[in-house]
């Protein structure tokens, strides 16, 4: 058998562009700056109102050391993703990233159940990205987290945010209370679409409070972490089917941390069940894999590795070369170093696309 892929050093000497790096708080309190006294003190006294009974604990399945890369404690203490100059040290500089996507999942507000707490959550976190982040290393790009059961305030959001040059997409979690092709979500997607802001759909909190799978909690991480993948398809196949690229033309979407090889037989499924069945679905005017072609980006970690290297050749072409863009996923387990990412044989120009001009062109980056 041949040698297990990543066993394999890729040939990169590019500049890149990483479209997920995750920065975190080093404690709750790294957000006070940038909240009302009056929420400040909630945190404290009442903490988290969430969906879930293990408040303020690692999520169930748990995760070994919170799903983060060993060597990325800072010596200092906090958590890892808490130090910039550990993450300078450890990835930005010495893996050239030319600009890093910041994906803050922390305190965010995704899936506080009082709603006035978790907008001021959600102002805080994205001020502080920019303040402690952004100011920091021009690099970096914020995206902006919202809070999708409260459209409302999201689309506030959005709109405070749609000038900051520090801010190139929004931040969304796919684990949402009902589908996210429903109509409550579109004022959203009206936003987004308006700011030129791409929609990152990234793993996150549970907002609904539902089980990870159809069929209840899992027994281990590592079907936790497979639900990744099956809840971006749930969201795909909502956002086509219920016609939201009909009614938002230039809205883009990235997959981020979801993987990408369930794209094609997603698409053709799609397809399969709409030439049945195109009459309950009048808001479509094409086919669903064209929506998908056109709307959807995708990046690459988790990485699928096939034991036949074509095999992932053939997947990206089905995607589409234009629409793979590389990303780390700093600073957890399964953190992928793009000195080994992606070894299979790729031309120069194919290289450059996935590793930096993709991601460039959607985000709109010098």
């Amino acid at each position: 058998m041949n040698a297990p892929l990543r066993e394999v050093k890729a040939e990169q000497r590019l500049m890149i562009v990483d479209c997920d790096i995750h920065p975190i708080q080093r404690s709750n309190k790294d957000l006070y700056p940038f909240m009302p006294k009056h929420w400040q003190q909630h945190m404290e006294t009442f903490g988290s109102h969430v969906r879930q009974g293990l408040s303020e604990r690692i999520s169930w399945p748990r995760m070994m050391a919170s799903g983060q890369r060993a060597d990325a404690y800072p010596k200092e203490g906090g958590p890892p993703g808490s130090s910039y100059e550990l993450m300078k040290r450890q990835h930005l500089d010495p893996n050239g990233v030319e600009h890093g996507m910041l994906i803050a999942l922390s305190k965010g507000g995704m899936e506080e159940r009082n709603q006035d707490y978790a907008s001021a959550l959600m102002s805080a976190v994205n001020d502080w990205q920019v303040e402690c982040w952004v100011k920091r290393d021009p690099r970096l790009r914020a995206g902006v987290v919202i809070v999708a059961d409260d459209p409302e305030s999201s689309v506030k959001e959005i709109e405070k945010r749609a000038a900051q040059k520090e801010f190139s997409q929004i931040i969304i979690s796919p684990r949402s209370a009902e589908p996210l092709g429903r109509r409550r979500f579109w004022p959203i997607y009206e936003a987004a679409q308006a700011a030129g802001f791409p929609l990152a759909i990234h793993p996150a909190a549970i907002p609904g409070g539902a089980p990870s799978t159809g069929a209840g909690w899992p027994t281990y991480y590592m079907q936790e972490h497979y639900t990744f993948g099956s809840a971006s398809e749930s969201v795909a196949i909502s956002l086509v089917m219920e016609g939201v690229f009909e009614r938002f033309p230039r809205l883009k979407i990235a997959m981020i941390e979801s993987g990408f090889s369930w794209a094609p037989t997603l698409g053709w499924r799609m397809d399969s069940i709409f030439e049945r069945m195109y009459k309950e679905t009048p808001q479509l005017k094409r086919r669903p894999t064209e929506y998908m072609r056109e709307h959807f980006w995708f990046s690459t970690q988790p990485i699928e590795e096939p034991e036949n290297p074509q095999h992932l050749l053939d997947i990206f072409e089905w995607i589409g070369w234009d629409k793979i863009m590389f990303s780390s996923d700093y600073p957890h387990w399964d953190f992928d170093d793009p000195r080994y990412a992606i070894s299979v044989k790729l031309s120069e120009q194919n290289r450059a696309k996935i590793f930096r001009d993709n991601a460039k062109a959607l985000y709109g980056l010098s």
